[in-house]
């Protein structure tokens, strides 16, 4: 098992898409964090009614500190797909199976080194998102530290960079065709979903009993970031979490299963 994970990490880190997806994590962590910490301390107070509370400093700075997080975890939702869909692509997960032929462990050899790889950006994009968050909060007279709460959150965000990276896994997996695989992931992400959450808004049942539950909400309930707007009912962080794993048990444990029982010669 430990050959088959050390084999996943070479074939990730021997590539141009390391350092590539590394440099876009890191630069969206410190440009939006930069970004949101002007607009949240700045204009926001400025355009909120008064009849509103003001915003609470942890959900602030925790907003600021993982402002970078939505596009982070596209971008390791497509490392996900990647991982797994190069190998359809260019014919090479035959030679994957027949170089480990225990199918269940070299699928689960994939899935542990996601997660390492996810933590592994993650940790670079806390380290760049918190200094330059804390440095601007600082320079906008906000408190950059209202609570040791935020280490929970940065721990947190670690944990849905790894489960939205699994559930790029299970996509490339059920979806072989890289480009498709990689144009619906994003696309549902990006585009539907918040179409979706915007659309059931209207509806107070779905707002309150179904928008909760998709990944993007969820996501937000984990890290506790300021409230979008839509009027919708939000988990706990521990209840955003456990959806959050439900949604990437499912996919990758769908996908693992079906790479072991289907043809690719």
């Amino acid at each position: 098992m430990l050959r088959a994970i050390r084999s996943e990490f070479l074939k990730y880190f021997t590539t141009r898409l390391w350092w590539g997806m590394a440099i876009a994590i890191v630069a969206s962590a410190v440009l939006f964090t930069v970004f949101f910490a002007f607009v949240f301390v700045e204009l926001m107070p400025e355009t909120t009614p008064d009849t509103m509370p003001p915003m609470e400093p942890v959900q602030l700075a925790n907003s600021v500190y993982t402002a970078g997080l939505q596009v982070g975890y596209l971008l390791l939702l497509t490392i996900g797909v990647l991982q797994i869909g190069s190998e359809y692509r260019h014919k090479t997960i035959t030679a994957t199976f027949l170089a480990n032929p225990r199918r269940m462990q070299a699928l689960l050899a994939k899935a542990v080194a996601l997660v390492g790889i996810a933590i592994l950006n993650g940790l670079l994009s806390i380290v760049a998102s918190t200094a330059v968050g804390a440095l601007m909060l600082q320079l906008l007279g906000s408190d950059p530290w209202p609570s040791n709460e935020i280490l929970r959150t940065l721990a947190l965000s670690l944990l849905v960079l790894a489960v939205w990276a699994l559930i790029g896994l299970g996509i490339g997996i059920l979806i072989p065709n890289q480009v498709a695989a990689l144009l619906i992931a994003v696309g549902v992400a990006w585009i539907v979903e918040p179409l979706v959450t915007f659309g059931l808004g209207f509806w107070e049942w779905a707002a309150q009993n179904v928008v909760q539950y998709l990944p993007t909400q969820a996501t937000s309930a984990v890290i506790n970031t300021i409230d979008s707007g839509t009027g919708a009912a939000r988990l706990s962080w521990w209840g955003g979490s456990l959806v959050l794993v439900a949604y990437a048990l499912v996919l990758a444990g769908l996908g693992i299963w079906r790479a072991t029982r289907e043809d690719v010669g």
